[in-house]
């Protein structure tokens, strides 16, 4: 199994350039460069100080309108700047030591794609034509975007033509591209858009390629259903990613506090990563809300509930991420027709979020994850869970963590096992508690964690 240190060892920070940036949302494809890209640069050092070290980008290539649209995956996206201004964020993302990974849409291209116009152009009357054999089914018929031939549209999305990802040409231009990235800019990975629609050997071509080029080079995909072994592997299989989205875990996070029934939370992880869970020696990608669902504190009841539900986040195995202005508890909805409510300035994410002490917060769980290894690559051992409040143990190397967190909005008694001696709270001053005849009993305050560590 490959395990990629820097990245289990990073917490990332999620940006949406284009709305970040407050980018028009069509490309006119006309108008100048424009720098837009430097407001995330002047702002680094602000989200560095957060304590994030790495840096995961939406698309900033050129597309039709919102990214996962492209028409080119090398020319960066006229309404974020060009590739100076790119590189100008790569070289300060590396000055502060900040890890960068960019997005990369290739499963399907916009319409405007120099490949699918010039089908357009060609028609079905050359359906042997190079442009016909890169996407993915093109034969006779009437498309329902108003084409005189069909195609496969991305889950039934014309307007995203899906790739032929077993075409020579097409497999050449895309890894071609991704490695540009990697001598252009200097990232450190990329985030693969619809990774369980990608076939499995472009995959595989692909990370030999991005590996072959960066030994460290981290993939992660995008995985909403299905068995992550797929793409990660497990003991003795290396898998072709280092990591994928842990969507099971997400919804844990939110529905386990709106609900007040920790239990389920608890059986995401145990089936995730306790003795013999599935993903036990997995690298997941952990999030509690991202460009494509509702921000998480638009889920909760209660914003205080924030202040828990970040604390297992950053304590239970896996990678943490957090979406620009959630560290402020940021508050929005998708429509009925558009995801962009979920993508606004940063202006505006800070400012519709409630929670100032969040970032705070954020601060301190990510500077304990940092001090303490156990909480990134400890196992998991479940020892307590009630509707509101679960306890686990993390573990690795003889060193041992207890993490308790309470939802609730009083505080909550608890009891678990535990070895005999002092165990002190790394995450409130270094309270102690003493354990004896192998049980350990202490107190969580409102809507918050302890983090016990034995002498």
């Amino acid at each position: 199994m490959r395990t990629n240190s820097w990245a289990k060892d990073s917490i990332f920070y999620h940006v949406y350039p284009l709305g970040y940036c407050g980018a028009p949302r069509k490309n006119d494809f006309s108008a100048e460069p424009v720098p837009r890209l430097d407001k995330l640069t002047s702002d680094l050092g602000r989200i560095r100080s957060l304590g994030f070290d790495a840096l995961y980008l939406g698309p900033v290539f050129e597309s039709v309108a919102h990214g996962y649209d492209p028409v080119s995956w090398r020319t960066v996206d006229r309404r974020l700047g060009d590739r100076d201004t790119l590189r100008r964020l790569s070289a300060e993302a590396k000055r502060l030591g900040m890890r960068l990974v960019l997005d990369g849409v290739f499963n399907h291209t916009g319409r405007e794609h120099p490949w699918f116009r010039a089908l357009c152009d060609r028609g079905i009357a050359a359906p042997r034509s190079p442009e016909a054999a890169r996407y993915a089914s093109v034969r006779e018929g009437h498309s329902p975007a108003g084409d005189p031939f069909m195609y496969e549209g991305w889950a039934g999305h014309y307007d995203l033509a899906k790739l032929n990802l077993r075409n020579e040409g097409t497999k050449a231009e895309l890894i071609g591209a991704a490695l540009s990235w990697i001598d252009d800019y200097g990232i450190d990975g990329i985030r693969l858009d619809a990774a369980d629609s990608l076939d499995m050997d472009f995959l595989s071509e692909l990370a030999s390629a991005c590996r072959g080029h960066k030994a460290d080079f981290w993939l992660m995909g995008e995985v909403v259903f299905g068995d992550y072994r797929k793409w990660v592997g497990q003991t003795g299989n290396a898998g072709v990613l280092d990591s994928v989205t842990n969507y099971e875990c997400y919804k844990g996070l939110w529905s386990s506090h709106l609900d007040a029934n920790y239990f389920e939370i608890a059986y995401a992880l145990k089936r995730q990563f306790g003795d013999g869970g599935l993903y036990r020696h997995a690298d997941l990608y952990s999030f509690a809300d991202n460009h494509d669902v509702d921000r998480v504190a638009s889920k909760l009841a209660k914003d205080e509930q924030l202040y828990p539900l970040y604390c297992l986040l950053f304590t239970m195995p896996g990678i943490p991420s957090v979406y620009y202005g959630s560290e402020r508890g940021a508050k929005a909805k998708r429509d009925e027709h558009s995801d962009w409510p979920l993508r606004p300035s940063i202006e505006e994410a800070l400012a519709s979020g409630a929670q100032a002490d969040l970032e705070g917060t954020i601060k301190r769980l990510a500077q304990l994850r940092r001090d303490m290894p156990v909480l990134r690559s400890g196992d998991y051992r479940e020892l307590a869970v009630a509707k509101e409040s679960l306890a686990f143990e993390r573990s690795a190397e003889g060193r041992k963590a207890v993490v308790a967190v309470n939802a609730a909005g009083t505080s909550a008694a608890m009891e678990v096992k535990a070895d005999d001696g002092t165990w002190r709270d790394e995450l409130n001053g270094g309270v102690a508690y003493r354990a004896s005849g192998g049980r350990l009993r202490f107190d969580v305050p409102k809507t918050w964690a302890r983090v016990l560590v034995r002498d």
